[in-house]
């Protein structure tokens, strides 16, 4: 049986990726730093499911968790993260400038390098690294996009190191997903409506379809997808 482990897995994104891995046979194991929510996903799956909670952006907290984490890996799925300037005021003087962008930086960037890292040697050949990134890393989002952006750059760097273990690596980068908490209850209806207008497909992404694509990166079907950023934005932003 092939084991997945899913970071920031309690709601959102993370969530739908671990019951979509889930419905996939996987024996999935989430993370995040809320144990409720957590125990309550493994609680709905059943079988092939266990919680443990740690935060990902705190080295001492990922060493702390190796132990309860498996010792063979399928697919790493890091998901933790989100816009931390939400959570605060605007910065004022240098030192808060610094803070506001060091937790950026941790949340969304340093999270998926100190999972990957501590769980490097479990991924087994066949294996699949999936970061979920955003549209923002392209459109320009302060502290958060240029979080997302180098995330993307070491998806390159680390599909390079894994590749010849028979590990691939992507970035999967959404662009707005509904039903998530993203924006703390912060978005107004005329900004959802912008955001909406602005994909060809004229509706929002939910985490379903954001985890049919991790679902697809982790399967047989994409072992020559490597090193790839993968837009799943409606057509807000386009590839070519």
């Amino acid at each position: 049986m092939r084991t997945a482990v899913v970071t920031g897995a309690g709601t959102g994104i993370g969530r739908a990726v671990a019951v979509a891995l889930h419905a996939h046979g996987h024996h999935v194991v989430v993370t995040g730093r809320r144990p409720e929510p957590l125990e309550k996903l493994v609680a709905e799956l059943g079988g092939r499911a266990v919680a443990v909670p740690f935060d990902a952006s705190d080295p001492a907290a990922v060493d702390a968790a190796r132990d309860r984490l498996p010792d063979h890996v399928d697919v790493l799925v890091n998901n933790a993260g989100g816009n931390t300037d939400f959570d605060r005021d605007a910065p004022a003087g240098l030192a808060a400038v610094a803070a506001a962008w060091r937790a950026n930086l941790d949340a969304n960037l340093l999270s998926a390098v100190l999972v990957t890292t501590a769980l490097r040697d479990r991924l087994r050949p066949g294996g699949a690294v999936v970061h979920i990134g955003s549209i923002a890393a392209d459109k320009g989002a302060g502290a958060y996009g240029a979080a997302k952006a180098g995330l993307a750059s070491w998806t390159v760097d680390l599909a390079h190191q894994l590749g010849p273990d028979g590990v691939t690596v992507n970035t999967v980068a959404p662009g707005y997903v509904a039903d998530t908490e993203f924006f703390r209850d912060r978005l107004t209806d005329e900004r959802r409506s912008a955001l909406i207008r602005a994909a060809a497909t004229r509706r929002p992404s939910t985490p379903e379809d954001i985890a049919a694509t991790v679902t697809f990166l982790a399967s047989p079907g994409a072992r020559q997808i490597t090193g790839q950023c993968v837009a799943v934005n409606g057509g807000e932003r386009t590839t070519r």
